[in-house]
């Protein structure tokens, strides 16, 4: 194909995975209500527990405030409903420039990408109610919680995204590893480094004074890097495995004598 015929196919491909952002988007709208409920479930379990049902509130702090969130809501959801069709267009696009070595690995990476993105995503969910319980545990006696509907939507969303991004990078590690841009050994080497990495993040990502969660989101990472280590050094075997059966040593030796 010309470049003029690569555009005319990638502004096909975009059109069609915008097209199916918006249905997307439609359909999230019609089922914010649920997804709403369910991010200020914690804050009902607070005013339940506190016995006041005005300690905590989610507060709109504008006319349009609710409506707003319900679009920022729609636009998240969207992208998650119509992942299979964008990513099927972009997979289309660039499908035809890889080779089947490239092929293989892509479906290895998304497939094992997705499921722990997702999972990630489930434990900052799990996570989310203790944060924000030991958070209000801090207002002083008197005083009452209103959070602001677009900062709690944004801590909420912020702290999903940011810990199902944390359970893909072992992942990344293995990528790269395949791509020989590291060796395994040379990944577990770093294993000090990428403990207190995970100590360091899961600290930031969750209360200091919650150690539970910290410890309990530090051991996931902690077992995902050394995962994809052993991984990784499992594959440096095989390779090496191969290259001494395709060219033996004593080859390589009677090849430098010739020289």
């Amino acid at each position: 194909m010309s470049l003029g015929q690569h555009l005319v196919e990638l502004r096909k491909r975009l059109m069609l995975a915008a097209l199916a952002l918006i249905l997307g988007m439609v359909v999230a709208f019609f089922i914010t209500d649920p997804v709403i409920y369910l991010i200020t479930e914690p804050l009902r379990q607070i005013a339940e527990s506190e016995g006041d049902a005005a300690k905590v509130e989610l507060m709109f702090s504008t006319v349009t405030g609710a409506f707003d969130l319900r679009l920022r809501m729609s636009f998240a959801i969207g992208i998650l409903i119509s992942a299979p069709i964008w990513l099927w267009q972009i997979w289309a696009f660039i499908m035809p420039g890889l080779t089947r070595k490239e092929i293989k690995y892509t479906v290895a990476f998304i497939a094992s990408a997705v499921p722990l993105f997702f999972a990630g995503c489930y434990v900052g969910l799990q996570l989310m109610p203790h944060i924000v319980e030991l958070m209000t545990s801090f207002v002083p006696d008197g005083g009452a919680s209103f959070f602001d509907a677009s900062y709690y939507y944004d801590f909420v969303f912020k702290l999903l995204i940011v810990v199902g991004v944390s359970f893909v990078l072992p992942v990344f590690l293995v990528a790269l590893n395949l791509a020989g841009v590291i060796s395994g050994r040379a990944i577990m080497k770093g294993w000090r480094v990428a403990v207190l990495v995970a100590v360091v993040f899961s600290a930031v990502a969750t209360p200091a004074a919650d150690v539970v969660s910290m410890l309990m989101l530090a051991g996931m990472l902690v077992v995902l890097f050394f995962a994809a280590g052993s991984l990784s050094m499992l594959f440096d075997k095989r390779r090496a495995k191969r290259a001494a059966t395709i060219l033996p040593p004593d080859a390589i030796g009677v090849t430098e004598l010739g020289q």
